[in-house]
C-alpha cells in the first residue's frame, strides 16, 4: 500500500487540455493505421511491408523526443500542440492524395512525428498536473479518453467506410475538434525545465517496469490495431466485421483504464504491471483457438485489450510517483521514446509473424512480447525481495 499523500487541487482547465491532445492521438492512431493497412492491403502490399511502413511513424518520434524539451521552452506547449495537430490532419489527407507506396514514408515519418509531440507534450502535462495521492485517478481517466480514441477511430471507419474520401475527412475532423480544449486550456500548460543529466538507458536501470511497460504496450497494442482486422479478414470476416472486432477489442480500453487507475493508487504498481501483462499473455495464447465470429472471441479481445492497455496507465502512474520537476520531463520523453520504439518493433515482428505463420502468428508474436515483460518484472520483484 502506498502511504497516504497529501491532497493538492486539481487544475480542471490543465488537465483538459491535456487530455483534448491525447484524444487526438487516439482517434489519430486508431482511424489512422487500420485504415492505412486496408488500403495497402487492398493494393497488394504484403503484411510485412505495412508492418514496415507503420513502424516509420514510430522512427518519427526517437528522431523528434530528444530535441522536444528545448523546442517547447522556447515556442511554447500551446503553439507545439496546435501545429502537431494541424500537420496530423494535412498528412492524414496527404496519404489519400498520393498513389505511390514510395510517398507514404515521408508522409507516415511526418504523421508520425506530430503524433510524438502530441504525447510527449502531453505526457508531461497530465503528469506534473495530477495531485500524487489521486494521480491513479487522474491517469485512469486520461487512459480512459485514449481508449475511447482507439475505439471510436475504428467505429468511424465502420459508419463511413474504408474507401474513398469519406475516412480520411473524417479523420481530419476529429484533430480539429481535438484543437479547441488545446486552445482553451494550454495557457496553463506545466513549464518545462532544464533537463536532467541521465538519458533513456539510465532511466531503464532505475525504473525497468515503468519504462519497459511503454515498450511493451507500444509494440503490442500497435501491432494489435494495425493486424487484427487483417486477421479476422483472413479467418474470413468482410471489412465491416473485421473493423467491428477491434472497435470491441478497444473497448475493452475504455472500461478497464479507470479501475486500474484507481487500484494502482492503493496498491504495488510493479505487481499491478505483473498480473496485467501474465492476463494480456493468457488472453493472446486463447485467440487462435476462438471462433473469430462468437462471443468467446469478443469477451477475449475486449479484456485481453483492456488488460494490455494497464501496461500503459500503470507504469505512467509508475513513472510520476517516481519522479518529478526536470526530471519527470526526461523521464516522460524517454517513456514515449521507449513506447515509439516498440511502436517501430511491434508492427514489423507482427507482421512478419503473421505472415511466416498465417494468420496465426499475429497472436503468437504478441504472446512472446508479453512473456519478455513478464520475465523482467517478475524478476525485478523477486530480486528487489
Amino acid at each position: 500500500m502506498h502511504a497516504p499523500v497529501a491532497a493538492r487541487p486539481v487544475n480542471v482547465a490543465s488537465i483538459a487540455a491535456a487530455i483534448g491532445a491525447i484524444s487526438a492521438v487516439g482517434f489519430g492512431l486508431a482511424l489512422s493505421i487500420p485504415l492505412l493497412a486496408f488500403e495497402l492491403d487492398s493494393r497488394g502490399i504484403s503484411s510485412t511491408w505495412i508492418g514496415i511502413n507503420t513502424a516509420v511513424g514510430g522512427l518519427a518520434t526517437l528522431a523528434v523526443a530528444p530535441f522536444l524539451t528545448n523546442l517547447v521552452r522556447r515556442v511554447g506547449a500551446g503553439p507545439l500542440l496546435m501545429a502537431a495537430i494541424l500537420t496530423a490532419a494535412l498528412s492524414l489527407i496527404g496519404f489519400k492524395l498520393t498513389s505511390s507506396f514510395l510517398l507514404w514514408f515521408p508522409l507516415r515519418f511526418m504523421f508520425g512525428a506530430a503524433l510524438s509531440v502530441l504525447f510527449i507534450i502531453s505526457e508531461f502535462w497530465i503528469n506534473a498536473a495530477a495531485p500524487p495521492d489521486r494521480r491513479g485517478l487522474v491517469i485512469g481517466i486520461y487512459g480512459t479518453v485514449l481508449s475511447c480514441g482507439f475505439a471510436g477511430g475504428p467505429a468511424i471507419l465502420t459508419l463511413v467506410g474504408t474507401t474513398g474520401w469519406l475516412p480520411y475527412l473524417a479523420g481530419a475532423a476529429c484533430f480539429a475538434l481535438a484543437a479547441v480544449p488545446v486552445m482553451i486550456g494550454a495557457s496553463s500548460a506545466p513549464a518545462i525545465e532544464k533537463e536532467g543529466s541521465r538519458g533513456v538507458l539510465s532511466l531503464m536501470r532505475i525504473a525497468p517496469a515503468a519504462t519497459l511497460a511503454a515498450f511493451i504496450f507500444g509494440a503490442v497494442e500497435t501491432g494489435l490495431i494495425n493486424f487484427l482486422p487483417l486477421y479476422g479478414l483472413r479467418r474470413g470476416l468482410d471489412d465491416g466485421e473485421a473493423a467491428l472486432l477491434l472497435t470491441i477489442a478497444e473497448l475493452g480500453n475504455v472500461f478497464l483504464q479507470l479501475p486500474l487507475g484507481l487500484l494502482s493508487d492503493r496498491f504495488d504498481r510493479r505487481k499491478m504491471l505483473l498480473i496485467c501483462s501474465t492476463l494480456g499473455l493468457g488472453g493472446a495464447l486463447l485467440i487462435p483457438s476462438l471462433a473469430v465470429d462468437g462471443w468467446a472471441m469478443w469477451a477475449t479481445v475486449f479484456l485481453t485489450t483492456g488488460i494490455v492497455c494497464g501496461l500503459y496507465t500503470v507504469g505512467l502512474a509508475l513513472l510520476g510517483a517516481r519522479f518529478d520537476g526536470a526530471m519527470l520531463a526526461t523521464a516522460n520523453a524517454a517513456f514515449v521514446m521507449l513506447y515509439s520504439l516498440g511502436l517501430t518493433v511491434g508492427p514489423t515482428a507482427v507482421g512478419a509473424g503473421m505472415q511466416a505463420m498465417d494468420p496465426h502468428g499475429f497472436a503468437w508474436t504478441i504472446a512472446a512480447f508479453l512473456i519478455l515483460y513478464s520475465v523482467v518484472v517478475a524478476g525485478q520483484i523477486w530480486r528487489d525481495r
